[in-house]
């Protein structure tokens, strides 16, 4: 069976890339891709490497009949998603790719993000889009809230840890590579490539950045108690990908032994040999994240590295990988591609 999906938000970056994965998705169909500002126009022309495609024209989201849509993925910028979705029939199954969705607590939502929620009854329906941690949950979803890619990145890295009682929950500091695909691709100054070429930079630092909303509720929960990480994020010179550095006090072998029994039948986690640590370019244009644990010369600290995809494992690959469950398919399909290198 062939399922009709709407991508919303298809001239962003991620829109992209869902239609890059879809491409190849034995049982997916692009059947309509909105792009309010370019609607009109075709998708080759808004993004030539996709020329070889059959897509159809980008319009309007009030020109989609979502009759005929099995599921939609709201790639849009964050704060449209909520009212879009709350007025879509409910026969349309939805991963939101945004941030509307993510904090099960609208307080917390407004609080990080700095505007009401309007469809505070949809964050209760809302399964939370960190596939490997909430899976049952969202093969019986209507709507899927995909993490945020840094989000995803060190949840990889430090749940299983977490969990397991196996690291200091009040020591631990994440320091992040990040690539210039995840800011989005609407024009600004400090993304000009004089800016950015040769220039690594840290931002939302001093615990500001929205991630940190995901980090607390999500660690808050598994631990039973208030977990507050250290988080700075830096752009560096690279179009996609995320690397997080994550320093925690506990045994290194432990550590390590513990990522690997957690992620030892997951298609797309990958943990290194003990001492290794991965680089942001294995794993690009691809849906893996690969994990190292390396010992520090002191005894009793370690060094746990994610690296992702920001733009697929941290966004729409996740989102395919959860639409699959969501539409009762193989998780792994349409996933499998090698990452590209170099």
């Amino acid at each position: 069976m062939t399922y009709n999906v709407a991508i919303l938000g298809a001239s962003g970056y991620t829109g992209a890339e869902l239609v890059r994965i879809i491409a190849t998705h034995p049982s997916l169909r692009v059947a309509a891709l909105s792009a309010d500002r370019k609607a009109g126009m075709e998708m080759s022309d808004v993004y030539p490497h996709l020329r070889h495609l059959d897509l159809p024209q980008l319009c309007t989201i009030e020109e989609i009949d979502f009759e005929q849509i099995d599921l939609a993925f709201a790639a849009l910028p964050h704060g449209l998603s909520q009212a879009l979705v709350r007025d879509l029939p409910k026969t349309v199954k939805v991963v939101d790719l945004g941030a509307d969705f993510r904090l099960r607590d609208p307080k917390k939502y407004e609080f990080w993000y700095g505007a009401e929620h309007v469809a505070p009854e949809l964050q209760k329906e809302a399964v939370y889009g960190l596939t490997e941690f909430y899976r049952d949950d969202i093969k019986n979803a209507r709507l899927v809230a995909g993490t945020g890619c840094n989000a995803a990145t060190v949840q990889f890295a430090l749940r299983p840890l977490i969990a397991g009682g196996l690291i200091d929950l009040d020591d631990i500091i994440c320091d992040l590579k990040n690539g210039l695909s995840g800011a989005g691709r609407s024009v600004k100054e400090n993304m000009l490539f004089t800016e950015r070429a040769t220039n690594v930079e840290g931002y939302a630092q001093g615990g500001k950045h929205r991630h940190l909303g995901e980090f607390d509720q999500e660690f808050s929960a598994i631990a039973g108690r208030p977990v507050e990480i250290m988080f700075t994020p830096h752009l560096v010179p690279a179009s996609r990908g995320i690397l997080a550095s994550c320093y925690v006090k506990g045994d290194a072998a432990a550590i390590h032994a513990a990522l690997e029994a957690q992620y030892k039948d997951e298609p797309f986690i990958v943990v290194l040999p003990f001492g290794k640590a991965p680089g942001m370019g294995h794993v690009a244009g691809s849906n893996f994240c690969h994990i190292g644990v390396v010992g520090d010369r002191k005894t009793g600290r370690a060094l746990v590295v994610s690296t992702l995809d920001n733009l697929n494992k941290g966004s729409s690959g996740q989102a395919v990988q959860n639409a699959n469950l969501m539409l009762g398919l193989p998780e792994t399909e349409g996933l499998m591609l090698s990452p590209v290198f170099p």
